[in-house]
């Protein structure tokens, strides 16, 4: 199943369609966002969701103190939420890693705006989910430098400024493409 943006090209050759699509110039586009299921083919669309234990969720780094980072959760298993309703998320310092737990900080993983990848572990408090960055594919995905560079990363603990090359500490994710 491929998911569809609005006004994407559909590649299925058909004579009816369904809800979802509408045909312009004689081709048939997504006017939702949604995977294309059924004959005739239809748009179904993908809700968005409150994050759940084991769900994947993206988030951005809002606020740090020594113990913790407080992230605001804007994708939900790959769904994006509508903007302005954001959940809020709680990264401990012993989540952020499997070991050496006591010797992290939090300073050292992450920075404000930094957009971070994780596993939602519990229903935390009243506001918040805690989430964990204690696997190799989940941590920082995306960072701007101080010279407002996106950063790159280097190996699973820091992240380097191509335009100046100078080198922060992140806890990295492991990029999907190795």
């Amino acid at each position: 199943m491929t998911f569809l943006l609005p006004g994407q090209p559909v590649l299925v050759r058909t004579t009816a369609i369904g809800p979802g699509l509408y045909l312009k110039h004689g081709q048939l586009r997504a006017s939702l966002a949604g995977t294309l299921a059924g004959d005739p083919p239809a748009i179904h669309r993908q809700r968005p969701h409150p994050p759940a234990p084991n769900a994947l969720v993206l988030g951005t780094v809002t606020r740090l103190s020594p113990l913790q980072a407080v992230v605001a959760i804007s994708v939900v298993d790959g769904i994006p939420l509508p903007p302005g309703e954001e959940f809020t998320g709680v990264i401990r310092t012993q989540d952020i890693r499997a070991t050496e737990k006591d010797k992290v900080k939090i300073a050292d993983c992450f920075r404000g705006g930094d957009v971070v990848k994780g596993l939602v572990i519990s229903l935390g408090d009243a506001r918040s989910y805690y989430i964990t960055t204690a696997r190799n594919d989940l941590g920082v995905v995306f960072a701007t430098s101080e010279a407002g560079a996106t950063m790159e990363p280097v190996s699973w603990q820091e992240m380097r400024c191509p335009r100046t090359g100078r080198i922060e500490k992140r806890k990295c994710a492991k990029p999907d493409s190795l």
